[in-house]
């Protein structure tokens, strides 16, 4: 899943840049910018999450979770629905797309029910979640149901982002003084709650439609509360190791993304800006340092990256700031700033995927 989401993060945003250009016609599925949020939610992020969770949903359950055939069967549900995309079968896009995610949500179950691990069923209702939203944006498309897409896929990503501070949450903390001894990262217990709690109180105000005032504050609580639980966790004291700095750097951009959805609430910035500071800077970094972390250490390798990988998280926390400070600060530049990102983008997770294509297809190291 990884490799998978790396080549097609790589091909997919120049794909993108190409339509927004006019340089090519859109995919027959998904008309504009459609196809772009789309995959980028459900291809992109959702491949990422599932390769993590059904790598960590062993450790957690002491359960395999699906391997060889069947793997190979879930990760050919999400390629077929990318190659559909770029096709007039509207429907089996979508058929194919949901049921990879519900494919994802079986092979993340049954390890958890079998090992009877309570704590993280919570996982497997959120993969749900994520399919009947791809079903709903589906059948929206189809004209079957009357649903807002937009704010449908302004919900998906606050699910997304759930799932990220959740992990990162779990992992960066732990990471970060394992990795750097002395850096004395750790949690105050309530603004875990208040971090966790307030990025669930903006998914509930989207899906209820709360006025702009209700999701400013909201999101503004949130940015506060992500920004002092960053601050427990002593960034600073990761510099010289990119394993960890990488995470750290993109966990900055929460704050960033919901006090710029609050600003956006306010009519004071364009939504777009708040949506790829979290796409890019979030997202895409997250997925970066997670993605080579937890490769390395599954595979046996010692947990330290070279120039490659230290290219791509820079590659990609340039994309950010490009893509969220040109249209905020130049917008006049703001098709030029597009092509830049996407460029940095794209660099970033082909290097990804060249560096990672020799681990991460074959058997990993022993002793």
């Amino acid at each position: 899943m990884y490799l998978l989401a790396g080549a097609f993060a790589a091909i997919s945003i120049p794909l993108w840049v190409a339509q927004y250009a006019g340089m090519i016609a859109p995919g027959s599925a998904y008309a504009g910018s459609l196809w772009h949020a789309h995959e980028m939610i459900f291809g992109f992020a959702l491949a990422v999450i599932v390769g993590f969770l059904f790598t960590a949903g062993r450790n957690w359950s002491g359960q395999p979770t699906p391997t060889g055939l069947a793997l190979a069967a879930v990760a050919a549900l999400w390629l077929v629905a990318r190659v559909l995309a770029f096709t007039p079968w509207r429907g089996l896009a979508g058929a194919f797309d949901v049921a990879f995610a519900l494919a994802a949500a079986a092979g993340l179950a049954v390890p958890l029910w079998r090992a009877r691990n309570a704590r993280n069923y919570f996982f497997v209702a959120l993969l749900v979640a994520i399919a009947v939203l791809n079903a709903g944006f589906h059948l929206a498309l189809a004209g079957l149901i009357d649903v807002d897409l937009p704010r449908l896929l302004v919900i998906a990503l606050d699910v997304v982002l759930f799932i990220c501070v959740v992990m990162a949450g779990r992992v960066v903390p732990m990471f970060t003084n394992n990795g750097a001894p002395g850096a004395g990262a750790r949690r105050i217990a309530w603004i875990e709650q208040l971090s966790l709690g307030s990025v669930l109180g903006l998914a509930a105000a989207d899906v209820v439609g709360a006025s702009p005032l209700v999701v400013a504050i909201v999101a503004g609580v949130a940015a506060l509360a992500h920004a002092a639980r960053l601050a427990l966790w002593h960034p600073w004291r990761t510099r010289g190791r990119p394993i960890l700095w990488i995470l750290h750097a993109a966990y900055a951009w929460v704050p960033v993304h919901l006090a710029l959805r609050a600003t956006a609430a306010l009519g004071l910035t364009a939504a777009g800006i708040a949506t790829h500071a979290l796409a890019v800077g979030v997202i895409g970094g997250l997925t970066l340092g997670m993605m080579t972390r937890t490769s390395r250490g599954h595979s046996g390798r010692p947990l330290a990256v070279g120039a490659p990988e230290v290219a791509a998280y820079l590659l990609v926390m340039a994309a950010a700031l490009v893509r969220v400070l040109v249209p905020l600060v130049l917008p006049e530049f703001t098709v030029a700033g597009i092509v830049v990102a996407a460029s940095l983008w794209s660099a970033a997770f082909l290097t990804f995927t060249v560096t990672y294509w020799p681990i991460l297809s074959r058997p990993a190291l022993k002793g």
